[in-house]
């Protein structure tokens, strides 16, 4: 069985078919790459997994369980984690703050006992702490722990994101345009810390990047979407000598004589 199933997605806004007919699969440890021209649906495909946008049609199954008309947090404690395309951080908490908000999803005291100070709410703030300095090591930044992450640079603050989503200890980990607004040498670097994650993690991942040359160096397998629907599915090599994709990225047709 898959971890994650979606089968015949469709995605309506009004008259807008944002995504139509879509369907694949990831299974546990996978790394799989979702790409396509602007408008293409790919962050609606996420937003309906993570039950921000209620499909028109279709089915969606993570870990045997069917998620339509689940609320967001129920599908966060499920497994599924994810960042986003714009920053979602909180620029004057610490780094370190910024990572306990994920573990506090899985709270394990009372608000009166935390009001109270009780012994056990101490012991579970320290654990807490310990806990946020080992996901901010594992993303390579323990060191700005303590710096007001809207003072850290671009790519220093999607790291303490996607630590965050670490906290909330998922199965399958959601990462939309992590390289967005970076060049190309902070694009390369993203590249060896994605593959590094993975292979510590195991965890299973799925890539929103318009930068190409990072999901056809980590992504096993790649699916494209063109105006709502599936273009093509395949490994990177086998996408990049789509002539549909090109077309589609290129908006004309290629000969193997062009640009030679």
């Amino acid at each position: 069985m898959a971890l994650l199933e979606i089968k015949e997605l469709s995605i309506h806004f009004g008259g807008v078919k944002a995504v139509q007919e879509v369907s694949f699969s990831v299974e546990k440890g996978d790394f799989i790459g979702l790409i396509g021209p602007n408008g293409a649906g790919k962050t609606t495909v996420f937003n309906a997994v993570t039950g921000v946008v209620v499909p028109t049609k279709g089915t969606i199954y993570f870990d045997g369980r069917q998620l339509n008309g689940m609320r967001p947090d129920r599908i966060s404690h499920l497994g599924i984690a994810r960042t986003f395309q714009n920053i979602r951080i909180y620029p004057k908490m610490s780094a370190l703050d910024n990572v306990a908000i994920g573990l506090d999803s899985h709270a394990s005291y009372h608000t009166v006992s935390a009001m109270l100070g009780l012994p056990h709410v101490r012991r579970r703030d320290k654990e807490i702490r310990e806990t946020c300095l080992e996901f901010l090591d594992q993303v390579g930044i323990v060191q700005y722990k303590d710096s007001e992450t809207g003072s850290l640079p671009y790519g220093i603050q999607r790291k303490v994101e996607i630590a965050r989503a670490l906290a909330t200890r998922p199965k399958l980990l959601f990462l939309d345009e992590p390289a967005a607004g970076m060049n190309t040498a902070e694009s390369m670097e993203l590249v060896s810390f994605l593959q590094t994650l993975h292979e510590n993690t195991g965890i299973a991942i799925v890539l929103i990047e318009h930068h190409l040359e990072v999901v056809m160096e980590v992504c096993k397998k790649i699916h494209v979407l063109n105006l709502g629907q599936m273009l093509a599915s395949g490994t990177p090599k086998e996408i990049q000598n789509n002539q549909d994709v090109i077309t589609a990225y290129l908006g004309e047709r290629r000969t193997p004589h062009d640009g030679e």
